[in-house]
């Protein structure tokens, strides 16, 4: 079973091109989906499992605390690998073929006012290096509606200013090219001209477009953490991740009457149901400024 399941592995690591943290979800659910069957069912062979076994496992997840989007998840990998193991004739059916998908309960992403948006981008100083490289990142966060992780791993070949675009690789390696403003386009172009110049290591050039202070690829981390205290400088004390100014440019964009088709080009999102959430957060938004101003609300 074992050696199977490294078999899917390699399959959806060469065949499918999914991201480094999909596959490491996969790999652990289907590792834990493995030891219940073996020590729970005493299930030595995929071609023993039946739709009873999955749904024992599923229930045990569920009795363990774990969310819907979990549930759905392991539910994914668990259908994807008997799936492979058919096609592959390793076994004689598939398990999964009347196992429905837990329901995700979605919750409304946080998103920020313009007015919060505003006092945000305006808050880092450009009078060091680093300001210019803060000014710079939110902008284009903002502009762009990009993940962090996508914009940490930029390098100065993929932004093209002058023709007004940025190209960057989502999930599954996926390029995608976003339009940039004006805005941030100046920002971006301060920053490269004034600052990154001066950050980065004469000893170990880099192409990386953001860089931190020891000259390297500003991490994950390291954003999140400039991005608190900028926050808190911002008095701004809403709950704040590194995903708000991406669901604010998304929800800001609809609610100024944006394509739902063209917001979802521009997230990268594979299924346009995911875009479809912000539609939700402008009806949420649009309640909130009735009830707030209708003098009959």
């Amino acid at each position: 079973m074992k050696d199977q399941i490294k078999d899917f592995i390699h399959y959806i690591i060469v065949e499918r091109g999914l991201s480094n943290n999909t596959i490491v979800s996969y790999e652990r659910d289907l590792k834990g989906y493995q030891l219940f069957l073996v020590e729970k069912q005493q299930i030595t062979s995929f071609n023993d499992v039946t739709r009873f076994h999955i749904i024992q496992f599923l229930k045990q997840l569920k009795d363990g605390g774990k969310s819907s989007k979990t549930l759905a998840r392991h539910t994914a990998s668990i259908r994807s690998l008997h799936q492979f193991l058919l096609r592959e004739k390793a076994v004689d059916q598939d398990p999964t073929v009347h196992i429905e998908s837990p329901q995700i309960d979605r919750k409304l992403p946080k998103v920020l006012s313009l007015q919060d948006v505003e006092k945000l981008l305006e808050t880092p100083r450009l009078t060091s290096s680093f300001g210019y490289r803060d000014k710079a990142m939110l902008e284009l966060l903002y502009a762009t509606g990009m993940r962090v992780s996508e914009m940490i791993n930029l390098d100065l070949k993929d932004v093209h200013l002058t023709m007004g675009f940025i190209r960057c690789y989502g999930k599954g390696n996926k390029e995608r090219i976003v339009p940039i403003g004006t805005i941030a386009s100046e920002a971006i172009t301060a920053y490269i001209e004034k600052a990154r110049i001066h950050l980065v290591s004469k000893k170990q050039p880099t192409d990386a477009l953001f860089l931190n202070h020891h000259g390297k690829r500003i991490s994950r981390q390291g954003f999140w953490k400039n991005l608190k205290k900028i926050a808190l400088e911002a008095n701004i004390d809403k709950e704040l991740t590194p995903h708000t100014l991406r669901h604010s440019f998304a929800t800001h964009l609809l609610e100024n009457g944006a394509d739902l088709r063209a917001v979802q080009e521009m997230l990268g999102h594979a299924d346009i149901s995911t875009t479809q959430i912000y539609t939700h957060v402008s009806k949420t938004r649009l309640k909130d400024v009735y009830k707030q101003f209708h003098p009959r609300a």
